[in-house]
């Protein structure tokens, strides 16, 4: 039986927006999954190939996040202007190629000029998808459904990349995230012909009404704090993967046990990223917002210093939970305050570049010059965090 094009059975036909939207979360999840596998096990790489210490991890981690920084704002201005599509056959092209040529070599500085190519390539891809799926679409609904796809494939790839570390070898890390690339890289000339093809001129120029809109001073009012808080909640993400090598050490896991149990805040940022979407009533509330940044800086600092491995992995629960809200905060409210999307992912994603800058950078200061505590990284950090929740906190008093 040949049904009618767009019908499945008895389920409601699908639209050529959601097809290309589909296609666009597609892509998404393969491309998180391969930039985990890297990036989140890069530091053990240089750890074990190159016997980089917790501080020279600190340090490397502060310079991508700097990258990251300047490159996301620009490419998501880049997008904007030159076409999402351009942009992202830009980004899968250089990350293949950092990632091709990284597999070869076999020096330290070598690998850090890799880790700064694929860096660059990356800041190309995440603003360019964020306003794709968003463009045309309820921002709650778009927005959930894009944050659920990536952390369910982030989540995924750190729990399962130390077991093919441990199977594979280290070179793993290049060769299964530039199999990927390669596969998206011609995934979007499709994507861009489905485009040309299915979807109106006007569709990524129309927004759906949502009932219960804020005023327009309010929704902007929530942009900014959300663009203050995201940062400071990857301060603590990259620090924490920087120094997960080290943590590891202290409870004597191996790469594979350490993406095992290093992976649990992954898993319940996920569940709470679900919990988030089907739950509105926390839009456009702050008590939330600061609530989640209390229990960042209590969870983070639980992580880095309990000497217990059970007290680690429920801080990793709580701190999940945190940084879930306040990156669904921070993406909800670029999208859906209007205005040029890919640009506003693109400042989006350079919050998120200063963040993985900042709190890493303060690590390593910290280690430099308190190399005598063990904690001196943890609690430089975590005063850090606080300072940001001072600043959140008067912010929102200050727009009153």
């Amino acid at each position: 039986m040949v049904l009618p094009s767009g019908h499945r059975g008895n389920f409601p036909p699908v639209t050529a927006p959601q097809k290309f939207r589909a296609a666009c979360y597609t892509i998404e999840g393969l491309n998180s999954f391969a930039v985990v596998i890297y990036f989140n096990y890069l530091y053990f790489y240089f750890r074990d190939r190159f016997g980089f210490s917790d501080k020279q991890n600190l340090a490397l981690a502060a310079l991508i996040g700097l990258i990251y920084t300047i490159a996301s704002w620009q490419a998501g201005r880049f997008s904007h202007r030159c076409g999402h599509f351009n942009a992202l056959k830009i980004g899968f092209g250089v990350m293949a190629a950092g990632l091709a040529a990284g597999s070869q070599l076999h020096s330290a500085a070598g690998e850090i000029a890799t880790a700064c190519v694929v860096n660059v390539g990356m800041c190309f891809i995440w603003p360019t998808l964020e306003a794709l799926v968003s463009e045309g679409a309820v921002a709650a609904r778009a927005v959930g459904l894009y944050n659920i796809t990536w952390a369910v494939a982030n989540a995924s790839a750190y729990f399962i990349g130390g077991a093919l570390i441990q199977a594979f070898g280290y070179r793993i890390i290049f060769y299964a995230p530039l199999t990927f690339m390669l596969v998206q890289f011609a995934l979007t000339f499709w994507l861009e012909k489905i485009h040309a093809v299915e979807i109106p001129v006007d569709a990524g120029k129309k927004s759906l009404p949502e009932p219960g809109r804020p005023s327009a001073a309010r929704a902007l009012n929530f942009r900014r704090l959300a663009w203050l808080a995201n940062p400071f909640a990857y301060i603590g993400i990259n620090t924490l993967l920087a120094v997960m090598p080290g943590v590891a050490a202290k409870f004597h896991l191996t790469p594979m046990l350490a993406g095992f149990a290093g992976s649990l805040w992954c898993f319940a940022r996920f569940f709470a990223f679900i919990a988030l979407w089907q739950w509105t009533t926390w839009h456009y509330r702050f008590r939330w917002l600061v609530t989640a940044f209390a229990l960042l800086i209590l969870s983070f600092a639980t992580i880095l210093m309990a000497p217990s491995l059970a007290v680690v992995l429920l801080a990793q629960m709580i701190f999940g939970v945190a940084i879930g809200l306040i990156y669904y905060s921070s993406l909800y409210y670029s999208m859906d305050a209007g205005g040029a999307k890919s640009e506003h992912g693109g400042i989006h994603e350079a919050a998120i570049g200063a963040g993985n800058c900042v709190g890493p950078a303060v690590g390593a200061v910290s280690l430099q010059f308190a190399a005598q505590s063990a904690n001196a990284g943890a609690w430089a950090v975590s005063g850090l965090l606080l300072v940001g929740l001072g600043a959140l906190l008067w912010l929102r008093k200050t727009a009153d």
